[in-house]
């Protein structure tokens, strides 16, 4: 499994602000990164680009 999120770097933001990580959010922000990513790549492609630019998020 390709992990797109640093864990660490999530934990570390989420502990900044005074939050505790569940083992099972890291899974599901990951999996909505992997759609993100999925649903700006098919912008991408009906514009008839291929370089993915922050309009498609």
């Amino acid at each position: 499994m390709v992990m797109y999120i640093v864990q660490k770097a999530y934990r570390d933001l989420a502990k900044g602000k005074g939050f505790l990580v569940g083992s099972d959010s890291i899974k599901a922000l990951d999996e909505a990164v992997e759609k993100l990513i999925a649903a700006a790549m098919e912008r991408t492609k009906a514009n008839g680009r291929k370089t993915i630019k922050a309009q498609d998020f």
